[in-house]
């Protein structure tokens, strides 16, 4: 299923003639993420989530994503285990944990600040040692889309448990 659904998901962005940053029309983020080509699991799981249509959307929305490094460095199965109809619950709080509604560039970002996700909980800023969203590093940043922006970070960012 998930090879089927990231084939899909590929081959209909390809389909648009489109390469990441090229151009004068900016992608959005879905479109950005899958052109990339680092964003294979993001992608997936933001997919098997149902979550394609909202990260589309006007917005407009800041989302760190996690690169596959990241997602293949969490415990042997997590991600199949999140991919999982029953579990399509907690892939929603993992996956919304990584979006803060609104554009926030780098240029915002302030040491020791919180930010509200879209999952509920607050993400911390800290840029003491470079960038630091919660325990991951920010490696690139302020990937501008036509309904946001991306910052690329090194891990995967579960919230708090409840």
């Amino acid at each position: 299923m998930l090879r089927k659904t990231l084939f899909a998901l590929t081959a209909a962005t390809a389909l648009t003639g489109t390469a990441l940053f090229a151009g004068s029309a900016k992608q959005d983020i879905v479109d950005t993420a899958v052109n990339a080509g680092t964003f294979e699991t993001l992608v997936a799981a933001v997919s098997a989530a149902d979550l394609v249509d909202t990260l589309k959307s006007e917005g407009p929305f800041t989302v760190f994503a996690p690169t596959d490094e990241a997602f293949a460095a969490l415990p042997e199965g997590t991600v199949e285990d999140l991919l999982l109809p029953e579990n399509k619950e907690q892939l929603i709080a993992v996956l919304t944990y990584h979006v803060v509604p609104g554009k926030v560039m780098s240029t915002d970002l302030t040491d020791d600040m919180t930010a509200a996700t879209v999952q509920g909980s607050d993400i911390t800023i800290d840029l003491d040692n470079g960038v630091m969203v919660n325990e991951a590093t920010v490696t690139a940043a302020d990937i501008e889309t036509s309904n946001g922006v991306i910052h690329v970070i090194d891990a995967v960012i579960l919230p708090p448990q409840t």
